[in-house]
């Protein structure tokens, strides 16, 4: 890769888009929100705004249509603040949602496919901005979008911006689909939580990233987007993280067969303080621990589309 494609990632671009979509117009983006004077929810808001963003820079991206249900707030004092979320219940009502997907296609290997993926939606039990969970996945996956679409690529690079925090999961729609169309997916990297650590780091200012992996065969990939750091001089504390079973967006695809897929988040166990609550707004974001991260994941995105996996 050449390390001037770095320059083509903006952290003020996305510290303009994270407050955009976690402050102001949006604040929360989940089905059973609409803002005042508004005809639409707050997530099919940002879907259209997706959408736009990703026309304006000349990329093909569709809406696929879908239906969710709205967790529930358990108010449980047994556990943690954090975790009160409760299965949706038969009887709930239905909201229709939308994966938004976006694709670049490669020039010289078209057939093979890089998949990025990230939630869009925040909480839909409470009120929560979401800006690192997820926020910050979206306007990575965003600007990634931007600057790939500014330079020529031989592999087909697919984007997904599911929702996550309703349920089901349809990042599991998107697996399944390309495993039944036998798409020849070389590597999925699930941007979630990025930049999101402990309110000691953040606090120091601490610059670090987890590259998590959870099938056996992906501990090469998540050890080569951690040496991305090193190998173009960013400086972020890059490390290794297992999960024992499949989880979040990256486990719809290792179900779905494609083992070569890695969740990258800020810290392993999480530990952002404001994790699934109100505090979790744009303010608090470290945005040069953002920024260094998706200067990674870029720099392995790119060597991934030049030279292939295994």
């Amino acid at each position: 890769m050449n390390k001037a494609d770095l320059s083509l990632i903006s952290r003020d671009s996305m510290k303009r888009d994270l407050f955009y979509i976690s402050r102001d117009p949006f604040s929360f983006r989940a089905v059973n929100y609409t803002a005042p004077f508004h005809a639409k929810c707050s997530l099919d808001e940002l879907d259209d705004w997706l959408v736009e963003q990703i026309q304006a820079c000349g990329v093909k991206v569709v809406k696929k249509p879908n239906r969710v249900q709205c967790f529930h707030c358990t108010f449980d004092p047994n556990v943690k603040r954090c975790y009160w979320h409760g299965t949706p219940r038969e009887d709930d009502p239905w909201y229709d949602a939308a994966n938004v997907v976006a694709e670049l296609p490669g020039s010289e290997h078209p057939e093979e496919i890089i998949y990025l993926l990230s939630h869009k939606d925040s909480q839909s039990w409470i009120n929560g901005p979401g800006a690192i969970d997820n926020g910050s996945g979206t306007v990575a996956n965003l600007e990634m979008i931007r600057a790939l679409a500014k330079l020529p690529r031989k592999r087909t690079v697919r984007v997904l911006f599911s929702n996550e925090e309703h349920w089901p999961w349809h990042s599991a729609d998107e697996a399944r689909e390309a495993q039944a169309n036998g798409d020849k997916v070389i590597a999925v990297l699930n941007v979630d939580c990025i930049s999101g650590v402990s309110d000691e780091d953040l606090a120091a200012g601490v610059k670090k990233m987890v590259c998590t992996y959870t099938a056996p065969e992906a501990k090469e990939l998540a050890a080569f987007i951690a040496s991305m750091a090193d190998k173009y001089g960013i400086e972020l504390d890059c490390t290794l993280a297992t999960k024992p079973s499949p989880n979040d967006d990256d486990g719809s695809f290792i179900k779905a067969g494609f083992l070569n897929t890695v969740m990258l988040e800020g810290t392993r166990p999480y530990e952002d303080s404001q994790y699934h609550l109100p505090g979790d707004i744009p303010e608090r974001v470290n945005y040069d621990a953002l920024y260094n991260s998706v200067l990674a994941i870029f720099a392995a995105v790119r060597e991934l589309d030049e030279s292939g996996w295994k």
